[in-house]
Parts: C-alpha cells; sequence; structure tokens
C-alpha cells in the first residue's frame, strides 16, 4: 500500500501496482517523495520536470549559503606597531566580512627563543579584535610557528 497524490493534487491510498496503472493513463512516471512515511508516499509527475525541480531548489539553496573562507595574517616576532595595527585593520575587515583568520608568528633561525614575544603578540592581537570576533582556537606551537584563529561574531 502507498500514498498516491495525483497531478490534481488529491491523495488515494492504493496498492503499488494500482498507483503505476492510475501514473501510466497520466503518461506520468510515480516517484517516490516519502519513503519513510507510514504508508510511503509517492508523487505522480513528470520525473524530468521533478528532477529539474529539485536541482533547481539544491542551486537556490547553494546560493542563500554563505561559505567561509580562513584568511591568514602573518607576523614575526619584532613586528613594528605600524604593521600590527595594518594586519589587524585588515584582520578586524576579514571579520566583519564573515571569515575567520588564522594569525600566526612565523620564527626563524634564532627567533625561536622570542617565543614569549610571539605569545605576547597574538594575546594583544586577539584582545584587538575582541569585539568582532571570538578564539576559535588559543596560540599553541605548530613547529616554528606560533597559530591562533578567529571566528567572527555571531552578531
Amino acid at each position: 500500500m502507498v500514498r498516491v497524490v495525483d497531478p490534481g493534487g488529491e491523495h488515494h491510498v492504493v496498492y503499488i501496482d494500482e498507483a503505476l496503472k492510475r501514473a501510466r493513463a497520466h503518461r506520468m512516471d510515480l516517484v517516490e517523495i516519502a519513503p519513510s512515511a507510514d504508508p510511503p508516499v509517492c508523487k505522480i509527475v513528470d520525473y524530468g520536470k521533478f528532477r529539474y525541480e529539485q536541482q533547481k531548489k539544491g542551486k537556490e539553496q547553494r546560493k542563500k549559503s554563505q561559505t567561509i573562507q580562513l584568511k591568514e595574517v602573518r607576523f614575526r616576532p619584532h613586528t613594528d606597531t605600524h604593521d600590527f595595527e595594518f594586519k589587524t585593520r585588515h584582520a578586524r575587515s576579514f571579520l566583519e566580512n564573515g571569515n575567520k583568520v588564522k594569525a600566526w608568528v612565523q620564527f626563524r633561525g634564532r627567533d625561536i627563543i622570542y617565543k614569549d614575544q610571539g605569545m605576547a603578540l597574538l594575546k594583544r592581537f586577539t584582545e584587538e579584535l575582541q569585539d568582532v570576533g571570538r578564539i576559535d582556537q588559543p596560540p599553541r606551537m605548530e613547529g616554528r610557528r606560533m597559530t591562533t584563529i578567529l571566528a567572527p561574531d555571531k552578531k
């Protein structure tokens, strides 16, 4: 037994072979819409048109969904205040546009002994941006890089 919705919108509960006969009589296809319902729901439609409508709905949903990108901002342990402010402004605009920001401090050569300066730099960076973003991943070392990730606030 299946529930059949015919092209006129009427509902009938019939056996599957009767539903197939009705679909053939309308010169259309029998498409299962809700297989988990009790009884399963089928619809008499033109299958090509049905697939086209489904693709159209999917395209519309993808268009409405927002993709979040990960933007990167790079520092060195001895980054000057002007450079820091410049990069922080860029990160602020990234967060306001709804993107995540990955900030990292690159330690080259003997810079690795200045890990505390790198940590202070990232801490200052997150404090500057706490009004538009929140910490998604706290600062941590990854090889010769110290990274942190900020996500936009949901306001």
